[in-house]
């Protein structure tokens, strides 16, 4: 047996840069101190607290190694506690696998913000409106906005960049 691996080949990153919350729930007395927690199979990656904020800004970029399209992404949003466990503030899944898709093809002659897919919201996944994918800056990108799911309220508006791992 030579050194061989069983692993997967690596198909690419996914950049999520995590925007900003909307109306988020609040879990301390008056507000939170929320975070975003995103994990695909094994890999865990999260925000920074933003203190006592229900509408907070992250703009902060996470990245995940894509091994299988087909793995959703969880999204859980915490309150961050100190003396207690996080409470947490709702989650969603995110579908990967139409922006993998469009970003493994070649662009060939699309310009800057040329959409090249579409995305409705349905009954399985958490989108608040139509997900465009389209290129910018001559990466595939697909901007959403997710509605949070197992609690009262609140919205996580997100980017995700496909980055096409090298063949050398």
């Amino acid at each position: 047996m030579t050194g061989e691996s069983t692993a997967e080949p690596l198909l690419g990153l996914l950049s999520v840069k995590v925007l900003r919350g909307y109306n988020l729930a609040v879990r301390d007395l008056f507000s939170s101190d929320p975070y975003v927690l995103l994990s695909m199979a094994s890999q865990r990656v999260k925000t920074k607290v933003i203190k006592k904020n229900l509408n907070p800004e992250w703009n902060e970029d996470l990245t995940l190694i894509v091994l299988d399209p087909s793995i959703n992404i969880k999204l859980e949003v915490f309150d961050k506690d100190t003396f207690t466990p996080d409470d947490p503030m709702g989650k969603a899944e995110i579908d990967i696998q139409p922006l993998v898709e469009v970003g493994r093809t070649e662009l060939g002659t699309l310009l800057n913000n040329d959409i090249i897919s579409r995305v409705s919201p349905n009954s399985t996944n958490c989108l608040v409106d139509e997900s465009k994918i389209y290129v910018y800056n001559g990466k595939v990108v697909q901007d959403m906005i997710l509605r949070l799911r197992d609690v009262e309220c609140g919205e996580v508006e997100l980017r995700l960049e496909w980055v096409k791992a090298r063949r050398d």
